[in-house]
């Protein structure tokens, strides 16, 4: 069984003052749910050696509230934070801009810098922890991956001494609430209004849904994991948008769930990564995720399995990790430095699939199928009708046996052209 690694604070007591450091002064750059709950937390557990001395964000007069001391200063220019005394920058706006820009001022200004940026990271990460070094800083984003479970440092300290071959998980939140609320019934769009309302989703969920949010931190993790540094636009994510309840209902015949998946391994040297909805076992641990949860499960030459997870999503299991960070920075945590090496992906996984097709009814049609299937030599393992569906919208489910996604792409397109399809055929990796 694999072994598990649940979400915790370290309570060691400091020795700040028995260093005779003074604390870190800490600047808040926004102050939305993250920023305010790294805030709670510092002021209601008081951890020795950190401050918070400013809170910067747009329109700051908007974000004041009673319970931070008087002694915060509240700024909307960010300019003047940097040139404070602050000793560590928390960033927690997101995107690449202008949040890069406050990031690499910062560095270059020697001050160190805690993100939850899993963009910025994923994107510009390598090169900014370069600078750091070279300035004296810290770079830390232990809250960029997996909120509040420590994903990251469990990479960079607990793991270092193994060897990953393979990385899978559920990295999205939003996206694991959505399709665990369609599993129990719902439909798409009522469940991603319901997210939206509850804050999971933004107003527009693209980043979530498309499984742009998870190929970031996809990258991170193939960094530190297969220690590989990839582009993130190499991975091309596929969306959630396009699964409704009927794969469900196929999904459970095959004794099966649907959920998004992450993943990344090494394949004959070269590495391959994908993002999107697929078939788990339903005796799969990442099938028992529901809700904002995230899981991530990492393969070990010598250590085998090893799964992180816990609450992946929210103001506070982010701020944990934050915080966390902050405390290492505290206690002269030294930069962590995993070697990693440019890399393309080149390879691609050999599964099984799920293809559900939506057709007009005919004589013919399961023949035109399999005839493109087998021109690309892929078997065919079952074909699945439902009863009860109208002649003129007939949802059935086609599995193939293992094989490279490039090949069955090149089936599914001449499939394509088919009169008889109301719809493109879905395609869904099946993890067994």
């Amino acid at each position: 069984m694999p072994s598990e690694v649940k979400t915790s604070v370290s309570d060691s007591p400091s020795l700040i003052e028995a260093n005779g450091r003074p604390p870190l002064r800490i600047a808040l750059f926004g102050f939305g749910t993250v920023g305010s709950s790294v805030a709670r937390i510092l002021l209601e557990s008081k951890p020795e050696g950190l401050e918070i001395t400013h809170v910067y964000n747009r329109n700051v007069a908007r974000k004041k509230v009673d319970w931070v001391p008087r002694s915060v200063v509240w700024s909307d220019n960010w300019e003047e934070v940097l040139a404070s005394d602050v000793d560590v920058i928390v960033e927690l706006v997101g995107g690449l801009n202008p949040a890069g820009t406050w990031v690499r001022r910062a560095i270059e200004a020697g001050k160190s810098v805690v993100t939850a940026n899993k963009k910025l990271i994923a994107y510009h990460g390598v090169e900014l922890e370069r600078l750091a070094a070279e300035r004296g800083g810290h770079l830390k984003y232990g809250a960029a991956v997996a909120g509040g479970i420590p994903v990251i440092p469990g990479l960079e300290q607990g793991l270092a001494g193994d060897h990953i071959r393979r990385m899978q998980g559920i990295l999205n939140g939003t996206c694991n609430f959505i399709l665990s609320r369609m599993e129990a019934g719902a439909e798409y769009p009522a469940v991603l209004a319901e997210a939206q309302a509850k804050g999971y989703a933004e107003a527009d969920p693209t980043e979530d849904v498309g499984g742009f949010d998870a190929r970031s931190k996809l990258a991170i993790l193939m960094r530190l994991a297969l220690r590989v540094i990839v582009d993130p636009e190499e991975i091309v994510p596929e969306p959630i948008t396009s699964v409704t309840a009927v794969d469900f209902s196929y999904a459970r015949d095959l004794n099966c769930t649907i959920r998004q998946v992450s993943r990344a391994e090494e394949v004959d040297g070269e590495v391959a990564a994908t993002v999107g909805p697929m078939l788990i076992d339903l005796n799969s641990p990442m099938a028992w995720s529901r809700g904002t949860e995230n899981m991530v499960i990492l393969t070990g030459k010598y250590g085998g399995d090893v799964v992180f997870s816990g609450h992946g999503a929210g103001g506070h299991p982010t701020a944990v990790a934050v915080v966390s960070d902050l405390l290492a920075l505290a206690h002269g945590s030294r930069r962590v430095a995993v070697p990693s090496a440019p890399a393309k992906i080149g390879a691609e996984f050999e599964v099984p699939h799920y293809i559900r097709f939506t057709v007009i009814d005919r004589p013919g049609i399961v023949a035109e199928i399999t005839a493109a299937l087998a021109r690309e030599r892929i078997n065919i393992r079952a074909i699945v009708q439902k009863a009860g569906y109208p002649a003129n919208a007939l949802p059935f489910v086609v599995t193939v046996e293992p094989c490279k996604s490039s090949a069955l792409k090149r089936a599914l397109a001449h499939i394509a052209k088919m009169d008889c399809l109301l719809e493109p055929p879905l395609d869904l990796q099946i993890l067994e």
